[in-house]
């Protein structure tokens, strides 16, 4: 039985190239998704084996997705594919959950050999993020402790996109006083006064892209 797998990525043509490379290895693409509220919601209908997720992507990124994802989906494993390969960012995967890293600049087939390996109930990371993660335990220089929630990580990268009240309201389908309250949480948690700082902070996090 071929492997199940959910894309999500924001970029098209990344996926195409993912779905004709996976295709020629009898790796079935069940779902593909560009955001990740999509990639939780298509997961959660269609229960794939792994989730290939980058980390960078709008409206709710590959972290918050993989926490999630594991809700609605216990049974999947995920596989982030990204571009960064800073410490914080391979520490961070591995406490929300990824079985698996792999770097975008990586040649195609470590991907495959990723997805058979955690497939296999091993936990795989590309060896241009394995000294890194090393050098982080060591070091103790991973990323630190989280002092926000979720959803206040979701608010967060919303309001860095550039997003109004309204739409923010809309997306998370709660109401403008609750994103209010959201972002009155995040200043005082942050001691940040203003929304530019949150945006800059948001930045700064990897929440957001520039």
């Amino acid at each position: 039985m071929s492997i199940r797998v959910l894309l999500a990525d924001d970029h098209v043509l990344v996926r195409e190239a993912l779905k004709v490379l996976l295709d020629r290895e009898d790796i079935q693409v069940v779902a593909q998704a560009s955001q990740g509220q999509e990639a939780v919601s298509l997961a959660a209908t269609t229960q794939p084996d792994i989730a290939i997720i980058d980390i960078s992507m709008p409206t709710m990124n590959g972290l918050d997705a993989v926490r999630e994802l594991r809700q609605v989906s216990p049974k999947t494993k995920s596989i982030f594919l990204t571009r960064h390969d800073e410490s914080q960012y391979v520490t961070a995967a591995l406490q929300a959950g990824t079985r698996g890293y792999v770097l975008k600049t990586q040649a195609a087939d470590e991907l495959v050999k990723a997805i058979h390996r955690v497939h296999g109930g091993e936990i795989y990371l590309s060896p241009g993020v394995s000294g890194a993660l090393v050098e982080a335990v060591l070091t103790k220089s991973g990323q630190p402790e989280e002092p926000l929630s979720p959803r206040e990580r979701h608010v967060l990268q919303l309001i860095g996109e550039g997003k109004s009240t309204k739409e923010i309201a809309g997306i998370l389908c709660i109401s403008a006083k609750t994103v209010e309250s959201h972002r009155a949480r995040l200043m005082q948690k942050l001691d940040i006064h203003d929304v530019a700082h949150l945006v800059r902070y948001a930045i700064r996090r990897g929440l957001v892209e520039v």
